[in-house]
């Protein structure tokens, strides 16, 4: 049993992670939070106290954390007595947050992928570029570390793993499909940290298509999916995280990443990309002043948790998946709809950042009682989907699935314990 957590980041994600951990804190202890502007956390931990949300009494603390720095997250993670750490700070602490854990022996858990800031798209599969060169490490030291557990990349893993073990004897494709068709009233707003968000499509989108990486451009390729509740929405191809281990771990020939976009959407982006301002690389003003584009637009944008209180509609999210079935063709969608008033209402949240750290709290639930403390690094398919997908539909994510068979609830018998079921990295197909 690990107990005491400390959640690094102070965002919209970091927002709902700790709201739920607190409606969690019988099982998951003592709650810490810490980032680099300590009035962050502290206002987080304030809005849980307005909600009334701890489910016993128990410590919830702020701190100031400058979370590259590798000594003091050793330190914080040790003075507090933390055995799980929750990552949703920015995907450039990851690898120094990381290796915090493995010495001191704290489990991790991320919702994204590791970048390097002078780093744009780099080649694929983007995990073995950094946290798979930490697989030996994490085994050796018995330190748990899953990876990429938010919504997608996470939940749409599990959806993944789960198709094919439950509805499949052969799975040909995967399409994930991730759709918002909800409205903030703003003129230009990124649903999360706009820096990550605009260098995800900024450069190559790869796909993996017939069993290799296939080289696209950002919406080179547009599809019109009917989605439930969202209903006919435009999507275009796009390059993410989780193409990066499922292509790897699930043997499955074709896998790729839809999602929606508005024109609107599009033509900022298109303008701010071809006049530079979407550049990572730093640029000299008139009075000699060094800054980087991309920072500036971030710096000026809305922060995206400041959309919570206007957002209105509903977005969707989930796995297409086709194969063959008994000799038969099958095709079955796994997905999640969340409100993003209801999530407002909750935790003070829109639905973007709610599907984000819901799955993460979820992870550590498992992690704390056992059934997914591996004492190694996995990504989310390789673990047993049943108790992940049981747990969140406790929590506010409930999944459905859709077949020949009608659109139902799926609830999944979740399995006791971890031992009970291996790692599934053997049984790539």
């Amino acid at each position: 049993m690990k107990r005491n957590v400390l959640i690094i980041g102070a965002g919209g994600v970091a927002h709902v992670v700790a709201h739920k951990c607190a409606q969690h804190n019988a099982a998951l202890g003592h709650i810490h939070i810490a980032s680099r502007t300590l009035s962050k956390c502290q206002a987080i931990i304030d809005s849980i106290h307005e909600k009334g949300r701890l489910q016993q009494a128990g410590q919830l603390t702020a701190h100031a954390l400058d979370a590259m720095d590798i000594e003091a997250t050793k330190f914080l993670i040790r003075a507090t007595h933390s055995q799980i750490v929750i990552n949703v700070g920015s995907p450039f602490l990851n690898m120094s947050v990381l290796t915090a854990c493995l010495e001191t022996g704290a489990a991790y858990l991320d919702t994204a992928i590791h970048e390097d800031p002078d780093k744009v798209c780099e080649t694929p599969p983007w995990y073995a570029n950094h946290e798979w060169k930490r697989r030996q490490a994490c085994k050796d030291a018995g330190v748990t570390a899953v990876l990429g557990v938010g919504f997608d990349p996470g939940v749409v893993n599990a959806y993944a793993r789960y198709a094919l073990d439950h509805c499949f004897d052969r799975v040909d494709s995967i399409d994930i499909i991730d759709i918002n068709a909800g409205q903030h009233g703003r003129y230009f707003a990124t649903n999360f940290d706009p820096e990550i968000n605009f260098r995800e499509f900024t450069s190559t989108v790869w796909s993996w298509e017939n069993g290799a990486w296939k080289a696209n451009a950002m919406f080179e390729h547009r599809k019109d999916w009917d989605m439930p509740v969202t209903g006919v929405s435009t999507t275009y191809l796009t390059g993410h995280d989780e193409l990066h281990s499922l292509s790897q771990n699930l043997g499955v020939p074709n896998i790729r990443f839809w999602m929606g976009f508005g024109e609107h959407y599009i033509n900022v982006f298109t303008v701010l990309k071809n006049l530079g301002l979407l550049s990572e690389r730093p640029v000299r003003t008139a009075r000699g002043l060094e800054v980087v584009p991309l920072e500036v637009v971030k710096a000026v944008l809305p922060d995206p948790a400041s959309l919570a209180p206007d957002y209105t509609g509903k977005t969707c999210i989930g796995d297409l998946v086709k194969g063959v079935k008994n000799g038969q063709p099958e095709e079955v969608l796994i997905y999640n709809v969340c409100d993003h008033e209801a999530c407002y209402q909750e935790v003070g949240s829109q639905a973007i950042s709610y599907t984000a750290g819901v799955p993460a709290v979820a992870a550590a639930l498992l992690i704390a009682n056992g059934t997914w403390d591996v004492g190694q690094m996995v990504n989310v398919e390789e673990l047993d989907p049943q108790p992940f997908i049981a747990l969140m539909n406790t929590m506010g994510i409930v999944s459905r699935i859709q077949d020949r068979e009608g659109d139902r609830l799926l609830d999944p018998a979740p399995q006791l314990s971890n031992a009970q079921r291996p790692l599934r990295r053997a049984q790539a197909r």
